[in-house]
């Protein structure tokens, strides 16, 4: 295993780069960043709508979220891989399509969290903003919405993790990631599977298990800075 990770080190973190595409752990992590950075805004809308005072808004974020967090993330990649050429007309890298599943699935999971964050604000807050001649819109902006996102800090850092996890999919498309890069490995190797997948699974626990240290450590910091704690 030792010689596995000397001479192949570098696949495993960039993957071809730079006589090939960028991939490895590189990519695992852009793939990730991207996909819940374009997802965080759409959760938001759909957390606003989901508790929304308007029930026909409510019955189609509802609908959405359920379907979305109903149906596998592979399936919801081969749609994106199949239909966003379909409606575009042009055709799509693998790794924009994985973005884009990425960000429908995440949306519809960081939703939900965003949604208990916003119910457990008590209602006497936004009673008072609205008694003091607020509008529903200001006072979900400017009193519910920061304390809620505050308090599910912890559920977002987890679902960051998770998306990480997530991006191994990509491999079904040939999206060069972590994942990717392990089986071109195992291709090249042929009579060692057991230790390329033991290597990439302790490259997932490591990057995953150092991920969750860091954002616990900012989110103690955070509370610390707001007399939390």
């Amino acid at each position: 295993m030792i010689d596995l990770i000397r001479e192949y080190w570098l696949t495993f973190l960039i993957g071809q780069y730079p006589n090939g595409p960028l991939g490895g752990l590189a990519m695992t992590i852009i793939l990730a960043f991207c996909g819940l950075l374009a997802s965080f805004p759409i959760a938001v809308l759909f957390a606003l709508a989901r508790v929304s005072p308007w029930k026909a808004l409510r019955i189609v974020s509802g609908t959405v979220v359920n379907f979305v967090r109903g149906i596998p993330l592979l399936m919801l990649i081969f749609w994106c891989y199949f239909a966003i050429p379909l409606a575009t007309g042009y055709a799509v890298s693998g790794f924009w399509t994985l973005v884009c599943a990425l960000t429908i699935y995440e949306a519809a999971y960081l939703s939900e969290v965003v949604r208990s964050g916003i119910q457990a604000i008590p209602k006497g807050q936004l009673e008072a903003s609205r008694s003091l001649g607020g509008s529903y819109a200001l006072t979900m902006r400017s009193v519910v919405l920061p304390q809620a996102l505050f308090n599910v800090l912890p559920g977002m850092a987890s679902q960051f993790v998770s998306t990480i996890k997530e991006t191994s999919l990509g491999y079904v498309i040939s999206v060069n990631e972590l994942t990717f890069a392990a089986n071109q490995v195992n291709n090249l190797v042929l009579t060692q599977p057991l230790q390329v997948f033991t290597i990439l699974a302790c490259i997932y626990f490591v990057l995953c298990f150092s991920l969750t240290q860091v954002l616990g450590r900012i989110e103690a910091a955070i509370r610390r800075r707001r007399g939390l704690i």
